[in-house]
């Protein structure tokens, strides 16, 4: 495994090299201090850019790019608020088209009300709009979902700067977690809705979102959500507070004419992209990652890590699909790097921010987590025996009926080896030359 996501330390990404120019060229924009952090956050609006295509993904089944959701997780003041002026640099194609769907329903909203007692009033225009506000309600989200199915199956961005503001899109915090869990599946609407002109309505929900909150209103935002499957959804980017203080103000962009240029050639082929693909190098990359989890959840004993990681492969794939066709269909040994990137601190993130909260249920929402998920391989001697593994799992709240079952999987894996004449575990040369 690349990346050691058991520690505080955050996981550097790698070099953006060939293959990756488009998101360098975003990050140009940025400050420096917020370009780890913004990386993970970029993918949902530029996926949101693709519609009539779908990617084989390994398991064969066929997935389109919307349905991408990640938050990014920051003090107070840490410069969050760049994304937003970076989804609009991304989706500035979309504003221009939500303003002439506009003015269409501002003109027939104009002619109704003057013909507001008549039979002959005006039929309400189709007006889908991709980058809804922040303020939509659930029916305005669902109508605006019925408008894009008619208009050949777009999707619906949302940028929340601050993640509450969901709650609205969904009624209310009771209902956000089913909402959240099918634009992730891309489900559909599940209900018919009345309106003027008859009934109509169970559209597909095509949507990806982004959303921006402090630990303390994350972890309160979620607490519920930890083990029903929205969490796992969800792709997280947090910046950890900086040990030091510093004085110097980190300095943003000027989102030059010339970046724009340079931007709508990578949009153009986002907006072109039609039909049937599948990337062959990623989904070997994906295969190879799927093992690593596997290793790492053996490593850890934590079968929530297991669980989460199976949808944050799913969402690295998706960011790879759009590098993909970001870089004109061909695949790079950079995208790679960072799509494996992606995965780890998707990861790393949540066991930053939930970590005490996966482990014992404990609502404390003050904090963000100091303890993550523990190698406790790393944590024995390099010749131990069992009764040392049975103590270190209690140590870490875990059953002892387990170590068995652990000592077990960790020779299948070829991390240790035991010898019947000492009766001592002793750690492989493959394993310790992997993580020396």
């Amino acid at each position: 495994m690349k990346y050691d996501i058991t520690t505080n330390k955050v996981p550097e990404m790698p070099n953006l090299g060939k293959g990756t120019e488009c998101i360098k060229l975003l990050l140009t924009q940025a400050s420096k201090d917020m370009h780890e952090p913004l990386v993970p956050m970029l993918f949902p609006s530029l996926g949101a850019h693709i519609s009539g295509a779908e990617f084989q993904y390994p398991d064969r089944s066929w997935k389109e790019m919307c349905g991408q959701m990640a938050n990014l997780v920051g003090g107070s003041g840490c410069n969050k608020g760049q994304l937003t002026e970076l989804t609009k640099a991304i989706c500035r194609d979309f504003s221009l088209h939500d303003e002439t769907e506009m003015k269409k329903l501002r003109e027939w909203a104009k002619i109704s009300n003057s013909k507001s007692k008549s039979k002959d009033g005006p039929v309400k225009p189709d007006t889908p709009i991709f980058l809804p506000p922040a303020n939509t309600t659930s029916a305005g989200f669902l109508e605006n979902a019925i408008a894009l199915e008619t208009a050949g199956g777009r999707t619906q961005l949302f940028n929340f700067p601050e993640v509450e503001m969901a709650d609205q899109l969904c009624g209310s915090h009771k209902y956000m977690s089913h909402l959240l869990r099918n634009i992730y599946d891309m489900a559909q609407a599940g209900a018919l809705r009345a309106t003027a002109n008859g009934v109509s309505g169970n559209p597909t929900l095509r949507a990806c979102i982004t959303l921006s909150g402090v630990p303390v209103t994350v972890r309160k935002f979620y607490k519920n959500e930890l083990h029903n499957g929205t969490f796992g959804r969800m792709v997280f980017s947090y910046k950890p507070r900086e040990a030091t203080r510093s004085g110097h103000i980190p300095r943003r962009g000027e989102f030059a004419d010339n970046f724009y240029q340079q931007l709508d050639t990578y949009m153009a082929r986002l907006d072109m992209t039609k039909g049937r693909f599948i990337i062959r190098p990623l989904n070997k990359l994906i295969d190879r990652l799927a093992q690593d989890m596997a290793t790492l959840a053996d490593l850890v004993d934590d079968d929530v890590l297991w669980d989460v990681s199976k949808r944050s492969l799913v969402s690295a794939w998706k960011a790879g699909c759009i590098l993909w066709v970001l870089n004109t269909q061909t695949w790079t040994k950079a995208m790679g790097e960072l799509v494996e990137w992606l995965v780890y601190h998707d990861l790393w993130s949540k066991m930053q921010i939930f970590a005490d909260m996966l482990k014992d249920g404990d609502v404390n929402i003050q904090e963000t987590s100091k303890a993550g998920p523990k190698n406790m391989l790393d944590s024995l001697p390099n010749n131990f025996n069992e009764a040392q593994l049975e103590a270190l799992r209690l140590e870490s709240g875990k059953n002892k009926e387990g170590t068995k079952a652990q000592l077990r999987q960790w020779v299948h894996r070829k991390f240790i080896e035991y010898s019947a004449q000492t009766g001592l575990y002793s750690k492989t040369e493959a394993y310790l030359k992997g993580n020396s």
